[in-house]
């Protein structure tokens, strides 16, 4: 049920004078992938995700309630305790969007201080994991002023408001599976929030992700313009269908633990996600050689050894190698012997399925 009015405080709330809080929130990278938005941060199709453990974005905020309400949003950014003036214009249009469902912000001074594990703008869902973590420093105040707030209704007004700023973002609250957006195969599933998907088989929850940084640079395109790009695509209609199509046959997948035809859903949706940047217009290119060679590689071992090793994609030149805990030995020594050398700097990060936010 899409119903934003659920989400808008209707009492008069304790006064808290000051409050300070640190959350941590994981990127998340997308099964069935999300491209293609309505107003508001609304999905064209449902999109499924594994939340991550390791490539985090923690948030600390500081809030300092005014003396005077002012006519506009105070605020100060940083990063790493460093001013970050590039950042202030996202995250003041994020609070904005938010206030109808967050008013009393009005009234406070917000002191945001972030940093992230892992490279930004680099497509591995800083967004996601950076607009989670703030919304879960807001929601962490709004339980101050009204204590009756339940965890549930926390968690789940928790990504509301992180859509509003990134829609990934939506699925970095919990884990290890995330669906947001709605379809009838999920009668609790949303476009305004993501719900956990419990029906899987224990295999896919404690699955490795290794990212081959093959460009740890800021991409070319942004995901707002790709986005917007699907608005006049000309395949835009069938790649919803499809996406759609997709996470059906994922709860399938998912649920007999059936990893081939994991592996088989799971790279046609990252190169559909792909397909649609090269047919745009304009049309862009965010795969780099090295990709390309990560990809034939990953399908040539997987055919040679049987082991269940798969690639996906977010909107970016990096690859995400997704695999099952039980294969990870021996498939750490190939990414090791093999891959490293498509990474830049031979860099990449090791990590795993995980739980959603953690408060520090």
């Amino acid at each position: 049920m899409n119903d934003n009015a659920q989400f808008v405080p209707t009492t008069e709330g304790n006064e808290i004078p000051s409050f300070q809080t640190t959350w941590s929130a994981p990127s998340n990278i997308a099964l069935v992938k999300y491209w293609g938005k309505k107003e508001l941060q609304i999905p064209c199709n449902p999109s499924v995700s594994f939340t991550l453990d390791q490539c985090r974005t923690t948030t600390s905020v500081r809030f300092e309630r005014l003396k005077d309400n002012l006519d506009h949003l105070s605020l100060a950014l940083q990063y790493d305790g460093k001013p970050v003036p590039s950042f202030e214009p996202k995250v003041k249009t994020f609070i904005d969007r938010i206030l109808p469902y967050a008013p009393y912000l009005k009234e406070y001074h917000l002191l945001i201080d972030t940093i992230n594990s892992f490279p930004h703008s680099s497509g591995i869902a800083s967004s996601a994991s950076a607009m989670s973590a703030l919304a879960a420093a807001i929601m962490d105040l709004e339980k101050q002023i009204y204590p009756s707030l339940t965890a549930e209704d926390q968690i789940k007004k928790c990504s509301f408001l992180a859509r509003l700023g990134s829609g990934s973002s939506a699925r970095s609250v919990e884990g290890p599976l995330v669906l947001w957006g709605e379809h009838t195969a999920t009668p609790d599933s949303s476009d305004l929030f993501g719900v956990r998907l419990t029906k899987a088989a224990d295999v896919f929850k404690t699955y490795h992700d290794t990212i081959l940084l093959v460009d740890k640079g800021q991409k070319e395109v942004s995901s707002t313009i790709g986005h917007n790009l699907m608005h006049n695509h000309p395949f835009a209609e069938n790649r919803f269908t499809q996406a759609k199509a997709h996470y059906q046959a994922l709860l399938t997948i998912l649920e007999m633990g059936d990893m081939d035809g994991f592996n088989d859903l799971v790279e046609r949706e990252a190169l559909s996600l792909h397909a649609m940047m090269l047919t745009s217009s304009p049309s862009y290119i965010l795969m780099h050689p090295n990709t390309i060679q990560i990809i034939q590689e990953v399908r040539r071992y997987r055919k040679t050894t049987g082991l269940n090793l798969t690639f996906t994609l977010d909107a970016g030149a990096n690859v995400h190698l997704l695999y099952p805990a039980h294969e990870a030995e021996k498939i750490d020594q190939f990414i090791a012997s093999d891959m490293r050398k498509y990474c830049q700097d031979n860099e990449l990060i090791y990590d795993r399925v995980g739980t959603g936010l953690k408060k520090v």
